[in-house]
């Protein structure tokens, strides 16, 4: 299997982030956050292959992309961003040895931190 980053989903989730389209929650919530198999076919029917794409840190070259085991690692609801599926894609890229998606999803994950640590800040100052 030929996994590897997909780059303009990394740019796309950073933005997202930055623009504070997150979910800030834990590790074990992406067994229940996770868009269900209709939601995906939905998703796919209404946005098409190129939409569903973007929410994928990873791609598949061995599978075709009009195909949904193309896409690996997701990291949202294609909506917001989910701390719980950046760890999730986090981990399992790095039992898998992708090196360059578990790099990808630690600076995301180091970003939703970030955005974490500074919105606690500032209820302390309320």
């Amino acid at each position: 299997m030929a996994v590897k980053l997909n780059q303009s989903s990394y740019e796309y989730a950073m933005r997202l982030i930055k623009d504070g389209k997150v979910v800030r929650d834990v590790r074990d919530d992406w067994s229940e956050h996770q868009p269900s198999t209709r939601e995906r076919n939905k998703f796919i029917e209404t946005h098409g292959f190129a939409e569903y794409r973007k929410w994928h840190l990873g791609i598949d070259d061995e599978e075709p992309e009009n195909k949904k085991d193309h896409y690996k690692f997701p990291y949202g609801d294609f909506v917001n961003v989910h701390r719980c599926a950046v760890l999730t894609a986090e981990s399992r890229a790095g039992q898998y040895k992708y090196t360059d998606i578990e790099l990808a999803a630690a600076h995301l994950h180091g970003m939703l931190d970030a955005l974490m640590e500074q919105h606690s800040g500032q209820n302390r100052d309320r």
